[in-house]
Formats: structure tokens, sequence, C-alpha cells
């Protein structure tokens, strides 16, 4: 009996290792929409600013509104996570994707970065869209917000489970 407890207690020790070990940084939550960024790691970005302040977000869509709040802050920094490993990297010299048949994440049409100009072509091989530059994805996020404020749409929740209204 006491080993059948001490197997039990060692199973679940190390169950409570590994979800420890997918939690991505903090912030738990969004700072922006409030989703959870461990659940959207693979999207989820650091912009860092020059003060020394940091914002924490689920996706590309929700740094550009933490850029607008910021209101003249100037970035020193944007970090953003690889799809496929889920690592944070540099944003600027990441492959970049746009569009496709793959869902985003607060957004109609998906951006994602990669790591490997390669592992973006193979994504793109098997979901569609086109590779970018972060210039031209923070573009296209900022033209979809200013179209949504026109249209006074608001940004797609479709299967994220969490979120702030």
């Amino acid at each position: 009996m006491k080993k059948l407890w001490i197997s039990i207690l060692l199973v679940l020790s190390l169950g409570t290792i590994c979800l420890a070990a997918t939690k991505v940084e903090a912030p738990d939550s969004c700072k922006q929409c409030g989703m959870n960024r461990t659940m959207f790691a693979q999207s989820r970005m650091i912009v860092t600013y020059t003060d020394g302040s940091s914002a924490g977000t689920c996706s590309l869509n929700c740094v550009v509104t933490d850029l607008k709040a910021a209101r003249g802050k100037k970035v020193k920094s944007f970090q953003v996570a690889d799809y496929n490993s889920k690592k944070l990297i540099n944003a600027k010299t990441a492959t970049w994707v746009i569009g496709g048949s793959k869902p985003g994440v607060m957004t109609r049409v998906a951006k994602w970065a990669f790591a490997d100009k390669l592992a973006a072509e193979a994504f793109i091989k098997l979901y569609g869209g086109k590779k970018a530059s972060f210039k031209e994805a923070l573009k296209a996020s900022e033209d979809e917000q200013a179209e949504n404020a026109a249209t006074q749409k608001q940004p797609v929740h479709k299967g994220h489970g969490e979120h702030k209204m």
C-alpha cells in the first residue's frame, strides 16, 4: 500500500512539473484583451519600451492596441513566439506568414511568426498565406484595426475561450 501511495505522489508531482514547464512567462493574461497567454503561446508577444516597461500580449493585434495606448513611448524591442517551438524570438528578424486557412488570434487575417524561413514555407504549403516581414505584418494589423474602427467591428474571438469584453 505504501508503494502505491508513493507511486501516485510521484505521478502527480511529475504531472505538475510538466504543466509548469509549458506555462509561459508573465503575465498570464494578455494586457489588452485578457486572453490566456499560455493557451495562445504560439502567437504571444512582448513589447518592451525604452522606459523599462513592457506589455505581454496574446497576439500582434493586441500589440498594435498597446502601441496606441502607449502614446509616444519608444519601443526597445518586440519579441514574438515562434509558431512551432513557442519560444520567444526577435519579431523584427522573424519570418512572418500573413493569411492562410489557419485561424489567427484576435484577427480575421492570421499573422504567424517563424524563427526559420523553411518552417514558414512549410506552413504556407499546408495552410496557405504569404511570407512577410515584421513591418508588413505590423502594418496589416494596423490596417485591420483601422478598418474595424471605421466599420465599428470588434475583433473575432472564435474559439478563444478566455477573454475580457
